[in-house]
């Protein structure tokens, strides 16, 4: 089977499975949740036989899911998934600002090495853009979580944090061509 065909698998199963669940059981949060932890620890599974190791942004994706989903299930409160979104994305920010500003180390330069050939300027501008993109997103999953419903919450998860995401990337486009290394 192909590897990108997997990984789009792995990537977006268990946020359909999530979202089928939620609305077959009358939009029941706390009954979807361990269907997401199950898919996700599945997709996580999935990665590993198929490239016989665990990329590392999937195993903190899968871990945090079942934290913050298995108290979701054990105190029967969905605050601890509403909370997910803006935990991760702080956590993405504090590494890429910290280790640039604390570290002088680029992460997301590590990360992208082998599939970005970019100047040094380059790095630091798409690295402090994508920090500052997932505050935004923290704030926004504060926003909605706080002021919505919980089915407008799922939905936004679903069908708004995604479309942001690739929009967001698009909008880097300018950005790489800028600053891409020429091949000399």
């Amino acid at each position: 089977m192909n590897k990108s065909f997997i990984k789009f698998i792995a990537d977006f199963s268990p946020l359909l499975i999530f979202f089928t669940v939620y609305y077959k059981n009358d939009k029941n949060l706390i009954e979807a949740i361990p269907a997401l932890v199950i898919a996700t620890l599945a997709a996580v599974i999935l990665l590993y036989v198929s490239e016989k190791k665990i990329p590392y942004l999937p195993l903190v994706g899968c871990l945090l899911i079942c934290i913050f989903g298995g108290l979701t299930i054990v105190f029967k409160n969905p605050i601890f998934i509403y909370l997910k979104p803006t935990v991760i994305n702080i956590i993405f920010s504090i590494v890429l600002l910290g280790g640039r500003i604390f570290l002088n180390k680029n992460f997301l330069k590590i990360l992208f090495k082998s599939s970005l050939k970019l100047e040094e300027s380059g790095w630091d501008k798409l690295n402090y853009r994508w920090a500052f993109f997932f505050i935004f997103l923290a704030i926004l999953n504060e926003f909605v979580w706080r002021t919505q419903t919980e089915e407008v919450w799922v939905n936004f998860k679903v069908w708004g944090i995604l479309p942001l995401t690739f929009v967001f990337t698009a909008f880097q486009i300018p950005l790489l061509k800028k600053y891409k290394k020429s091949d000399e």
